[in-house]
């Protein structure tokens, strides 16, 4: 039987975070804890910080499926990629370095994927049928594919190729801070951005995540697409909830 309560937790470049979570609603159970990423983004120091974000958020609940997010492709428990985070996490078997360390099974999965998963469970992308393309927009590109309702994984669609540019160097947040951009500028790039991504994969849905998401009215309505664009319902939590549904899915993973 899948559990109905399960801990999530999200690395990313700059913070660690962590909650319970209730699997029926998606709520937070707990408060969620957050701790800086340590300096240079190392395995051994970024387990470390874990495991201490671990015990405080574990503290008084017993034992639960524990998923753990991270801004890499994962496959088969191994980080193939670093973004944000030291080079010496390329060809990792992360999984089993933070299961050894942290002394239980997890499930390991790329963050992006968990944001996709979570709206699909508990936000912007629940019941919808055929294809959902969600992006996060923030430092980089994340993108996460589903196929009715179905985790395609480490999808990496912010590297892209358009004009000659990874394009997520032109499109990110962060792009529009560096260039400082106008909205409408910044929009120009998603357009050529969304479009192609269009192009390739005809979705039924797009859901645009990340921290600018909040600020939505700013710049989607700009956007001039044939696929409906919505902002993603989970911003900063999405990563905690789509780890933990995926550890309460895959619990022997």
């Amino acid at each position: 039987m899948t559990a109905q309560t399960a801990i999530g937790i999200d690395i990313g470049g700059t913070g660690i975070k962590g909650a319970v979570v209730d699997l029926a609603t998606g709520a937070l159970l707990s408060d969620r804890v957050k701790l800086p990423t340590p300096k240079g983004g190392r395995p051994q120091d970024i387990v470390e910080t874990t495991r201490t974000l671990l015990a405080t958020v574990s503290k008084d609940v017993g034992d639960l499926p524990v998923g753990v997010c991270f801004p890499a492709v994962v496959k088969n428990g191994h980080t193939m990629s670093a973004a944000n985070v030291s080079p010496k996490w390329i060809g990792l078997a992360a999984e089993a370095l933070f299961e050894k360390a942290l002394g239980l099974p997890i499930h390991f999965v790329n963050d992006a994927d968990a944001a996709g998963y979570a709206e699909s469970q508990f936000g912007a992308a629940i019941d919808v049928a055929g294809v959902v393309l969600l992006t996060t927009l923030g430092t980089g590109i994340g993108s996460a594919l589903l196929n009715d309702g179905v985790l395609v994984p480490n999808t990496e669609l912010g590297h892209l190729q358009i004009d000659g540019y990874d394009y997520e160097t032109r499109a990110a947040y962060s792009a529009k801070e560096r260039d400082d951009l106008s909205w409408d500028k910044w929009a120009a790039r998603l357009q050529k951005y969304y479009s192609t991504l269009e192009l390739l994969f005809s979705p039924d849905l797009f859901i645009v995540g990340g921290g600018v998401s909040k600020h939505h009215e700013n710049f989607l309505p700009l956007l001039n697409l044939k696929t409906r664009i919505i902002p993603a319902v989970h911003r900063n939590n999405a990563g905690i909830l789509g780890a933990a549904a995926l550890a309460a899915r895959f619990p022997d993973a």
